[in-house]
């Protein structure tokens, strides 16, 4: 049980049904219209970008290597381990440790419960991490999310007693899916077929997405300039939420013998996150009053997660 009660909720949100975040009675506050603004100009350029990223980061998968993980899924249970069992669980824990009102609750826990994003195939490549093991993940997570999602929120908010539905972005989820499996699938293919060409192929696909990375986390610490002076808890939270799961998977990797290379990868995959998808989700379930109060912490958790990445990558 929380140390608060939902009372606060509950005057947010009366009836028994999601809030829409995007009714057309209420104005969009300046920042949360900048970040619907960036965040539609992003879905529409970053679903071709990373389309032609993750091609690229395809021609990469060796066929032999990842029919092994498929065939012997010890690496791909640990990584689902990590982040359907690990980063839900630490969630729960910075709330409870925090003492977190029920909005900037639901907030964190959503973060803790969604899959892993595309960003950390990036990062693994960078790292020299196992790039066959990374795909797998981000792919398999994806698809699990499906049903995962709405069973690790059933379970972490089972005695909150919520008074309101949240809204699993089902749609978002299938369009991860499909940026994912077709170019990778098409990048495979490449790898196969022409081995050299798809080398630089890989080089090209690398430096752009360095680019692009780059451009990302410009844009977002521009956005939170207004956000600084949010509440420092959640920034806080923000702040060490990707590095406890990048330790713990780390860990717990280690702890299962899983050789370097595959350390490092799970490491990233658990602490990286689908900070699109967490948006997506509530905005679908909160109004745009609400999504004010708890904006920074997404915005903050895509920003540190990207600084860690950038780190990890200069440490190897």
């Amino acid at each position: 049980m929380l140390p608060y009660g939902d009372k606060e909720m509950r005057a947010n949100c009366s009836s028994g049904l999601a809030c829409p975040a995007n009714s057309s009675e209420e104005e969009l506050p300046e920042g949360l219209k900048a970040f619907g603004n960036l965040d539609l100009v992003f879905t529409v350029v970053s679903a071709l970008m990373i389309g032609l990223l993750m091609f690229s980061l395809g021609c990469s998968v060796e066929v032999q290597k990842l029919w092994g993980h498929i065939r012997r899924p010890w690496g791909i249970a640990v990584g689902m381990l990590c982040q359907f069992g690990l980063m839900p669980l630490i969630a729960y824990l910075l709330i409870i440790s925090f003492s977190l009102k029920p909005l900037q609750a639901i907030a964190v826990l959503i973060m803790g419960c969604c899959p892993g994003g595309t960003v950390s195939n990036i990062f693994t490549f960078w790292v020299d991490g196992d790039m066959d093991l990374s795909i797998s993940m981000t792919t398999c997570s994806t698809m699990a999310a499906l049903g995962m999602m709405p069973l690790c929120l059933y379970l972490y908010t089972l005695s909150w007693n919520l008074e309101q539905n949240l809204t699993i972005p089902y749609q978002n989820i299938g369009i991860t899916l499909v940026c994912l499996i077709i170019p990778v699938a098409f990048g495979i293919y490449v790898n196969y077929r022409w081995p050299k060409q798809s080398k630089i192929i890989l080089k090209i696909g690398a430096i752009a997405g360095g680019l692009l990375f780059l451009v990302v986390t410009g844009a977002g610490m521009v956005l939170m300039k207004e956000f600084w002076n949010s509440d420092i808890i959640l920034l806080m939270i923000s702040f060490i939420f990707p590095l406890i799961g990048h330790a713990t998977g780390f860990l717990l990797a280690l702890l299962t013998h899983q050789s370097w290379q595959r350390c490092r990868t799970i490491s990233l995959e658990t602490g990286t996150q689908n900070v699109q998808m967490c948006f997506t989700m509530l905005q679908l379930s909160f109004t745009a009053e609400q999504l004010v109060q708890i904006f920074g912490f997404i915005l903050a958790y895509g920003l540190f997660q990207m600084l860690n990445g950038f780190f990890m990558v200069a440490g190897t």
